[in-house]
């Protein structure tokens, strides 16, 4: 019973924190740390729950694109998905081929929470002084891939949260349409990463000794509750600022750094 209770927790945690920019990696390894350390396939099966959410939530879109792609402003934004995509594919092959493997202390990633939520005040603050423009720029698509790329390596960075502040930083200052691009390039991009962990697992064995009843548990509580988050932070956002998740990280990173120094 204690285990379906912190599987039910970590498909909750991951649901929520996946999308929201608050860094889905940095919560679910800092929840290890109380709740106990899963598997590598079971991490994945919950990720893909949370990604199955955002498509559900964006299939209109994302079915508009695929059968409009003949008029001109739908192919240059799948152009601009398509090369987000790609650099972060080709800059994560990059960082794999070298061994980097994510850090499994507290400190750093309490780090990356308070520089990280500083980064959103201070984005923010200057996205604001800028003209409302909604539209793409391919200097917007090609830092964002980037920025996919970094926060997959320094967890508690967040990917939404890296990806959402890029794009208003550097020319999409609109907060909707900065979110959805973020949120549409990462689409491809984590159903690519979940399937090449997936694969990696698989070969190396480690899915004959899986708790298939907890994996399946952890992956409908994450759909469910991811598909709730992002739907009530799309309308949040509608007429708040990112502010209240860039002050949650700094404080829970400050706390972290106070209750757990060394861990």
């Amino acid at each position: 019973m204690t285990d379906l209770i912190n599987v039910i927790l970590l498909g909750i945690i991951e649901g929520i924190t996946e999308f929201l920019p608050i860094s889905s990696t940095g919560h679910l390894l800092i929840a290890e740390h109380w709740l106990g350390a899963r598997s590598d396939l079971f991490n994945v099966g919950i990720q893909a729950g949370a990604i199955l959410a955002i498509t559900l939530v964006y299939w209109k879109r994302i079915w508009q694109l695929l059968t409009q792609w003949r008029d001109p402003a739908t192919r240059d934004y799948l152009a601009k998905l398509t090369v987000a995509f790609l650099i972060t594919c080709v800059l994560g092959l990059v960082v794999t081929h070298y061994g980097f493997k994510l850090p499994e202390t507290v400190t750093p990633i309490a780090w990356a929470l308070v520089i990280g939520g500083f980064w959103m005040i201070g984005a923010e603050a200057l996205a604001a002084k800028q003209a409302d423009r909604t539209e793409v720029t391919w200097r917007v698509a090609i830092l964002v891939g980037i920025a996919q790329m970094v926060a997959g390596v320094f967890p508690g960075t967040s990917r939404s949260g890296a990806t959402i502040f890029t794009a208003m930083l550097f020319g999409t200052s609109n907060r909707a349409a900065a979110t959805e691009f973020a949120f549409l390039v990462g689409i491809p991009t984590m159903y690519a990463a979940t399937g090449y962990e997936l694969l990696k697992v698989w070969k190396g064995g480690g899915a004959a000794h899986e708790d298939w009843n907890a994996l399946i548990v952890g992956f409908v509580v994450s759909l469910i509750v991811g598909f709730i988050a992002v739907k009530w932070l799309l309308g949040y956002i509608r007429t708040h600022r990112y502010t209240v998740f860039a002050v949650y990280r700094i404080a829970l990173g400050a706390a972290l750094l106070l209750l757990m120094p060394g861990a």
